[in-house]
């Protein structure tokens, strides 16, 4: 049997409910893997396998009394040290965070853990979800379990790279300005920025509040779908296994081919996985999309802005020198500046949204280019980030962007694709 660590949620729920492997040995399997691979990886911050182990144990008596709570009951997930769990610290990878424990999980935490879910702990993040990696943070900076040498590519670091080093099959994560979809990226695995205010940030510390996000995390997008289904996306997973022939996709490749911080290699693989797309009988067209360094630009005056308001009561306090200064950035942005980019904002997402009218969903570069995933953040439309292939032993991956709570579209687009292709499979050599 394969180890029950590696098995898909899907996979993991039919053996528990056959019989053949209960929630407490899927558990102690992972507690194992993160046993043998955290001390290289540093993915995790806080391990909770006592609270873990009980978890199973209540899933495996449910189990036997036929009580079923879904198909989360018993599945493991690990947590980005930005949300609130119950009786952990919330540590925000940062010595300025208080080290009391939380008293309450947040909203999409006390979600899963209703359906019988079982949190392993909490990992890792840049500090504040701002800059990283840093070396004057409380931990050491997480690595790629493709190639310790490099990084995970955005703060939700800890939990790509948890799920990438099959240390869990599913991790919730963050995402102001990309820090779901570049990890999932820079770690081969899949990851969702679901439209603005889907999914509830009760509970999770605030960066940005008009461009954060909490989203799924998982090895495929069937257990992405699964893991946003349990948060409160209802329905994610419903169009999954549907036909895909017959659908229309805008390509934006100009948004992102012209940079001559492209990588060719991307270039290639995006291209290749165009090719993918037309040959499953979808409709693929070369598209225009606003331009992006001017999204880019309000983005970042707005992530500054509300940056800096959520700390300005605690500057310079003990943060490390790369969080202090991308805080102390916004302090120079008027009200003024502000309001007109929150107009802006409103206007783009008018602009993105007539666009996406015509599509299913449109396809852009994800990272290893300009790393375009922050417009998508001001104009709040869901992402879906997908691998696509590998160069030079390091992933690739695209984002498929959708209109507003067209989650389950991009889900079963994203399931095709991974079924005609090979992508997903390919595990990092840990």
């Amino acid at each position: 049997m394969t180890d029950p660590w590696a098995l898909s949620v899907a996979d993991a729920g039919a053996a528990m409910r056959a019989g053949v492997l209960t929630a407490t040995a899927l558990v102690q399997s992972q507690l194992d893997r993160i046993a043998a691979l955290n001390p290289q990886i540093h993915a995790f911050v806080q391990l909770d396998a006592p609270g873990a182990l009980a978890t199973a144990a209540q899933a495996d008596a449910d189990f036997a009394a036929g009580r079923d709570r879904g198909p989360l009951q018993g599945i493991g997930f690990a947590v980005k040290d930005m949300i609130d769990v119950a009786g952990l610290p919330t540590g925000c990878g940062s010595r300025q965070a208080s080290d009391l424990p939380a008293t309450a999980d947040a909203a999409v935490v006390a979600a899963l853990r209703a359906q019988g879910a079982v949190c392993l702990g909490k990992v890792a993040t840049y500090e504040y979800a701002l800059n990283g990696p840093t070396f004057d943070a409380p931990h050491p900076p997480v690595c790629n379990p493709w190639n310790r040498a490099h990084i995970t590519g955005g703060s939700s670091s800890g939990s790509a790279a948890a799920v990438a080093a099959g240390m869990v099959r599913l991790a919730i994560g963050t995402d102001t300005g990309g820090s779901v979809r570049s990890p999932a990226c820079y770690c081969g695995i899949v990851g969702l920025k679901p439209t603005f205010g889907a999914l509830s940030c009760a509970g999770v510390v605030p960066l940005a509040p008009t461009l954060d996000h909490v989203g799924p995390m998982g090895a495929t997008v069937a257990d992405t779908a699964a893991l946003a289904a349990g948060m409160g996306l209802t329905g994610a997973a419903a169009q999954i296994g549907q036909p895909v022939a017959g659908m229309n996709i805008g390509y934006a490749r100009d948004w992102f081919a012209g940079d001559p911080a492209t990588h060719p290699a991307v270039l290639q693989a995006m291209d290749r996985a165009m090719s993918d797309l037309s040959l499953m009988g979808i409709r693929v067209s070369l598209i225009p999309l606003p331009d992006y360094a001017d999204a880019e630009s309000l983005g970042i005056t707005l992530l500054q802005y509300e940056s800096h308001a959520q700390h300005r009561t605690t500057l310079p306090g003990a943060y490390g020198a790369a969080a202090r200064a991308a805080l102390l950035a916004g302090a120079g942005i008027t009200q003024g500046a502000y309001d007109q980019a929150r107009a802006a904002a409103r206007a783009l997402h008018a602009q993105v949204a007539d666009i996406l009218s015509r599509y299913d969903a449109v396809v852009t570069a994800n990272v290893l280019a300009p790393a375009p995933t922050l417009p998508f953040n001001v104009t709040g439309h869901p992402a879906l980030a997908l691998p696509i292939g590998l160069t030079g032993g390091l992933p690739i991956g695209l984002q498929l962007v959708g209109r507003d709570h067209h989650e389950p579209v991009l889900f079963q687009i994203g399931h095709a694709f991974e079924q005609a292709t090979d992508h997903t499979v390919i595990r990092p050599p840990v």
